[in-house]
């Protein structure tokens, strides 16, 4: 590629890119640049839409470059207050330990494993002594920190700011100075960290980074950022069937962001299938369609991402009872006193994150067994009632339950 392609090809979906002249610099030095992005293990997924910064640093290991993944097991003891309205909870090391193996291996399913660097920024953070702390803070002032909006909404809010808080950005900012960034990569909400890395960048004599922000992935319900609280995710290891089955649930309005977030299909084609969608040509299902066969091709290949397209117009197109739906034990904590309420086996077979959630779903009308509505979430059933029945929740996930 020529530079002007290859910034045109880095820049798809970017919001912003600080800056567009800088970024064309530093890629006609035709050195590898070190492209960092971080994250905090608050969570055990690498949903879909963390999945969107990784797949950019993804495109530039393809021309090259070195991905800089820093893993915030120091920061994430803090609790990243950025788009916060409340102080988040402080995890302890033992928590961080835990999601960091929950999820580095899930970040190989998207970045070139021999291109791509970890570290840890409680290698440099943790190191430090309270004296090296008070100097780094005494290169940012109290306004200019004040000025972040989800800070400004909590003054105004009388709500607290916490002064570990506060220090948040200084640390993810001193994470560019420790490893020497080229990029930093970002979601939209991440733009004061992001520039606070900058400046820092440049107080440390350093060439300050670029930094290229994205946007932020509406999750499965149309309305929310794609998080795992609020259970409106795809997981890069859902099972094919449950991929496709979650993206074919999507609303209609989310088709061209999710075409160009998440997939490598091109901004002409995508911009062609908006068009004839609008124009009534293409079925909107149709599109939705294509897009799951290519979500799941990347996390699975192409085999699955047929026969996931097979299986699910043989069983919701045609209506076909789901005969292969995934079998599922009943587990042993969803059984109390010899009896199985399904609130508390959704939440078992980790299809929910909590009975309230389960209970929800089940008044909604959401959940049924071999077709069955299931609405009353009191109602127990003994566990040799539930063997062999298909339980469906919403539209795309299926259970053959069996007695362990």
């Amino acid at each position: 590629m020529t530079i002007p392609e290859q910034v045109e090809f880095l820049s798809r979906g970017c919001v912003e890119v600080i800056s567009t002249d800088d970024l064309t610099e530093k890629l006609k030095k035709g050195k590898p640049l070190r492209v960092k992005l971080g994250v905090d293990p608050t969570a055990p997924h690498v949903t879909l839409g963390w999945a969107v910064v990784l797949r950019k640093l993804r495109h530039f290991q393809e021309l090259g470059h070195t991905a800089v993944l820093i893993v915030g097991d120091f920061t994430a003891m803090i609790g990243d207050p950025s788009g916060k309205s409340k102080t988040r909870p402080q995890l302890s090391r033992e928590e961080v330990q835990a999601n960091v193996a929950a999820v580095e291996q899930q970040f190989y399913k998207i970045l070139i494993p021999e291109r791509t660097e970890i570290r840890y920024n409680a290698d440099w953070l943790g190191a430090m002594s309270f004296a090296d702390v008070i100097r780094l803070s005494s290169r940012i002032t109290v306004a200019r920190i004040l000025e972040r909006d989800d800070f400004q909404k909590r003054l105004q809010e009388e709500r607290p700011i916490g002064m570990h808080e506060i220090l948040y950005p200084l640390c993810q900012g001193y994470d560019s100075v420790a490893i020497e960034a080229d990029i930093e990569l970002g979601g939209t909400d991440q733009k004061f960290n992001n520039l606070v890395g900058r400046n820092l960048q440049a107080q440390y004599g350093q060439e300050p980074q670029v930094v290229m922000l994205m946007p932020l992935l509406v999750g499965t319900d149309g309305k929310e950022k794609m998080s795992q609280s609020l259970g409106n995710y795809i997981s890069v290891n859902d099972e094919p069937n449950d991929m496709y089955g979650k993206t074919m649930s999507i609303p209609d309005h989310l088709i061209e962001s999710w075409f160009t977030l998440c997939t490598d299909v091109s901004l002409a084609d995508v911009s062609k299938m908006v068009a004839e969608i609008e124009s009534g040509s293409l079925n909107p299902r149709d599109a939705k369609r294509r897009l799951a066969k290519e979500i799941v091709r990347i996390y699975h290949g192409v085999g699955a991402s047929e026969e996931a397209d097979e299986y699910f117009m043989r069983t919701f197109s045609k209506r076909e009872e789901p005969v292969e739906a995934p079998e599922a034990a009943i587990p042993n904590e969803a059984v109390i006193d010899g009896r199985v309420t399904l609130p508390a086996l959704l939440v078992a077979l980790e299809i929910t994150k909590s009975n309230s959630e389960g209970r929800r779903l089940m008044q909604g009308g959401g959940v049924t067994l071999n077709g069955e509505r299931i609405s009353d979430p009191t109602a127990s059933f003994d566990p040799s009632e539930l063997d062999g029945k298909v339980l469906r929740v919403g539209k795309h996930t299926f259970r053959r339950l069996v007695r362990r």
